[in-house]
């Protein structure tokens, strides 16, 4: 728990307590301005990658400022300092508050509450929990596990760690702090046979420390994979094009929701009505089988999940679409007070130097009722996606293109022949109305997923049971 009478050790670092802090927020709390905060930030970065055995490359990053924002109506003022100390925050309150035309005669802000929760994470530095040589080291076992097969002639493996710490503070008189500690191990292979060459790649990593990746062999089993990706690959066949069923797998396929799906029902989009689930709440936008949760406090360092989220506000559990029908929207202070609402913690920011926008944090398809093989078997010819690579969408029209990276033909109800180069085009909302069994199997991802917005990336986790959407355009190389 974190107690309301110490001072936050970002304030103290920079000989600064929270009393000079609500002397500063007060002067921008003029009539008209409706809400202003304070993100103070630290945090300490380092990659390593492994090529063909040699160290290629190591890195760095230590940083350290302060955002301020202050909003009248819809307009946000917003300005930035690369350090935390006292002439800079004044510099960055008077810059933010002339963006959003603030002026007259101010009011006081006081500190009056500290949000307190039971972590989810441990509050641990990652890059100390190993040292270099065995960080180096294990980086070295995976590829020469990956090198047990001699048909691999490529193997690229990176290890990267960020401990950083976020300070909140507004005008609500509200105070919020973090320690956010993450990992992150990804593995490339390129195979070779009969002059074809394949890739396979796999990552994961959650809120911890590097030793994750030595429990239970862990980064060994993340070589072995991205192996056996590139050599299914390289037996893969053309993928025949056109319309049909599709099997999306568990787990990480669920990133096609992710950006079909998600990105429509983030705040900003809603209030600015370019959203396709715009006015929609309370209608059925999916299949009765159909049920969407956000989840910012699932438990487990999962990579996307969050103690509070970049506003100060606790993360929560919140269901999207219930059985087919759109129930809330994914919330930022701003958005919720537009759209009269209430915050539901997924607002987000990638540093101190950029605003927070309502995105996703751990976003999923809760279990259903089916057997993965009976789904399967309800195919009679049509696509099995268990991996995927990317993908975009247009979220004024849902329409959206996804590539996988592993795939199969399901002929008679069971999984044959690998194939190469599908992709799978439609359009979200219709989507939600074609998944017509969904699976007992629910899965998270390895904690691989990295989300762009406006020029913002976080980490993100995605998770589905295995599901079947009736009708589904296939892209390929062949024609049915």
């Amino acid at each position: 728990m974190i107690n309301i009478n110490n001072n936050p050790i970002l304030l103290t670092e920079a000989a600064l307590d929270v009393a000079v802090v609500e002397t500063i927020l007060s002067s921008v709390m003029t009539k008209g301005i409706d809400f202003s905060d304070m993100y103070f930030q630290q945090s300490f970065g380092e990659s390593w990658l492994l090529e063909d055995g040699l160290v290629k490359k190591g890195t760095f990053s230590a940083h350290r400022g302060v955002g301020v924002r202050v909003i009248n109506g819809e307009k946000t003022g917003f300005a930035y300092a690369d350090e935390i100390e006292l002439d800079s925050l004044r510099a960055s309150v008077v810059s933010a508050a002339a963006i959003a035309k603030q002026s007259g005669e101010s009011r006081a802000v006081k500190i009056t509450s500290r949000t307190n929760y039971v972590s989810l994470y441990p509050a641990v530095n990652p890059l100390t929990t190993l040292i270099d040589a065995t960080k180096i080291d294990l980086l070295k076992k995976v590829d020469l596990e990956a090198r047990r097969d001699e048909r691999v002639k490529q193997v690229v493996a990176s290890l990267a760690g960020c401990y950083e710490r976020i300070l909140v503070i507004n005008s609500e008189g509200m105070i919020a702090e973090d320690v956010r500690p993450l990992v992150r191990l990804m593995v490339n292979v390129v195979a070779e046979h009969n002059g074809r060459r394949e890739t396979g790649s796999i990552s994961g990593g959650r809120r911890g420390g590097y030793e994750v990746f030595l429990n239970a062999n862990l980064a060994l089993s993340y070589a072995r994979e991205a192996v056996r990706i590139a050599l299914v690959n390289l037996e893969a066949e053309a993928t025949p094009a056109g319309v049909m069923p599709v099997v999306l797998g568990k787990g990480w396929p669920a990133v096609l929701l992710h950006e079909a799906v998600g990105h429509g029902l983030e705040g900003d989009f809603i209030r600015k009505k370019s959203s396709v689930f715009f006015e929609k709440l309370n209608q059925q936008v999916a299949a009765d089988c159909c049920t969407i949760v956000d989840q910012g406090n699932f438990p487990g360092e999962r990579r996307g999940s969050l103690n509070i989220d970049d506003e100060g506000t606790l993360t929560q559990c919140t269901v999207l679409i219930e059985n087919g029908k759109l129930k809330n929207y994914m919330l930022d202070k701003l958005s919720a007070r537009l759209l009269r609402m209430q915050p539901t913690g997924n607002a987000r920011r990638e540093s101190y130097a950029h605003i927070p926008l309502p995105r996703m944090t751990n976003t999923y398809m809760l279990a259903g009722q089916y057997m993965p093989e009976e789904i399967i078997a309800s195919v009679d010819y049509g696509l099995y996606a268990p991996n995927f690579s990317g993908g975009q969408v247009d979220i004024t029209s849902g329409e959206f293109v996804f590539s996988t990276s592993e795939a199969y033909l399901i002929e008679h109800g069971k999984i044959t022949r690998p194939v190469k180069g599908a992709t799978l085009i439609g359009n979200g909302p219709q989507v939600l109305h074609k998944i017509s069994m969904v699976g007992n199997d629910l899965s998270l991802d390895s904690g691989a997923g990295t989300c762009g917005k406006y020029g913002q990336s976080v980490p993100v986790g995605v998770g589905q049971p295995t599901l079947k959407v009736t009708e589904l355009t296939v892209g390929g190389t062949e024609k049915q």
